[in-house]
């Protein structure tokens, strides 16, 4: 369990900075500048970007590597001993991550340490107030480092309303326990999703420190990888991660209270989202407003001559095959044998399946004679089209909404 951050106010309301208008390093500057981080003298500082996909800057998908190179420059110039670490989703390598994100640039011309947080066996921790998880894998840094620093990317999520500081932290879940959150059954006399329980019972052991949040390049609609790009140019910083996320969402056109995760965790008292009860700088930081356009209440996969056969999957799986979709549906149809329709399948409910199915993730491997399997929980879009052409697949942008230039990925 993460201690209480250092950084925050003994007495009065919880402090969130914001800055806008004059690009990624001299926002972060901007807000960081405003604090007192006299405490990370001397301490060892945890630097959790959102790099869990290998995707490019500027996309709204992974924090901006000049976000994260102020963040490192500032705990430096006090004193603190500064690290970066990841755990990504299934099927992403942690520098390859990196090195796309261009955070491995900046970090060797610091020479600030990069962590992959796989590579080490996982710690076991009590969720001690969980409604539907009593505990977590959680990466060993999370716990060895004196401070740990969220910096997510202002996103809107499918699932969860939006992608911020405290979702962020999921990220520090041990290589795939993060999908198990996807999976949990329904909770009786809950009215929330289990992921959206699932991230109130992790926020209360899993807390950041400090929250910087990334509002660059966010993410509107379906997020948290097959949204669009919203060029915002902003940076929000703060102790309490709610207050910073509920400031976040306010500038995204967002309530807090209608963010589930977020909701629950500040009735539990884990955090302030009450914006009336956040002391935010500058006075004027509402006129920044400008509303994100939020996810589709209810994520339907549709695209013309595919068939998704969907029974009991989860999160997970429907966004990865949504993204796969989006981005290579164009050529399923060259290496697919079908008459009508092509038929794909995701979940574990499925009795039987027509011959010929793509059978999508670990829940349909009893399937697999049925037509072409993918292994993973969930597998990559790169892993995806690899077994369906039987071509190696080098996608450079996983985790990335546009369709790219199959001639370049495919080799």
């Amino acid at each position: 369990m993460l201690s209480r951050s250092p950084f925050m106010q003994k007495t009065g309301r919880p402090e969130v900075h914001v800055t806008r208008g004059n690009g990624p390093y001299a926002n972060t500057r901007a807000v960081l500048d405003r604090m007192d981080l006299s405490p990370a003298k001397n301490k060892r500082v945890l630097l959790k970007p959102n790099a869990g996909r290998v995707a490019p800057p500027g996309k709204g998908i992974v924090t901006d590597p000049q976000v994260v190179a102020a963040a490192m420059d500032v705990f430096k110039e006090v004193g603190a001993v500064v690290a970066v670490g990841e755990s990504p989703i299934a099927g992403v390598h942690t520098p390859e991550a990196f090195d796309a994100a261009g955070i491995t640039e900046v970090a060797k011309k610091r020479d600030v340490d990069l962590i992959d947080m796989d590579d080490r066996p996982a710690v076991r921790i009590d969720v001690p107030r969980g409604h539907i998880i009593d505990s977590l894998k959680v990466c060993p840094e999370v716990l060895e480092y004196d401070i740990v620093v969220s910096l997510p990317v202002m996103k809107t999520h499918m699932h969860t309303g939006v992608s911020l500081s405290i979702k962020n932290m999921k990220g520090c879940l041990w290589r795939r326990s993060k999908v198990e959150l996807h999976m949990l059954p329904p909770v009786e006399n809950h009215d929330e999703k289990p992921i959206d329980i699932a991230i109130a019972d992790l926020s209360g052991v899993l807390c950041p420190h400090l929250s910087i949040i990334d509002g660059t390049v966010g993410m509107e609609g379906l997020g948290p990888s097959a949204g669009d790009a919203k060029p915002f140019d902003c940076v929000v910083a703060g102790a309490d991660a709610f207050s910073a996320d509920a400031v976040a969402c306010r500038l995204m056109g967002i309530s807090a209270d209608t963010i589930p995760h977020l909701r629950m965790g500040g009735q539990r008292g884990y955090g302030v989202i009450d914006i009336e009860h956040i002391s935010v700088t500058p006075e004027h930081w509402q006129d920044w407003i400008s509303p994100f356009t939020p996810p589709p209440e209810n994520l339907s996969i549709e695209f013309p001559n595919i068939t998704v056969l969907d029974n009991n999957s989860c999160s997970a799986c429907q966004s990865t095959l949504l993204l796969f979709l989006k981005r290579y549906r164009h050529i399923l149809f060259d290496y697919i044998p079908s008459e009508n329709n092509i038929q794909i399948a995701i979940g574990k409910g499925h009795k039987e399946l027509p011959l010929g199915t793509l059978c999508i993730g670990n829940c349909t491997a009893e399937h697999r004679k049925q037509g072409i399997f993918v292994k993973g929980c969930p597998p990559v879009s790169s892993a995806i089209i690899h077994k369906v052409t039987g071509k190696p697949a080098v996608d450079v942008f996983d985790g990335h909404g546009e369709t790219p230039d199959m001639d370049q990925n495919i080799k």
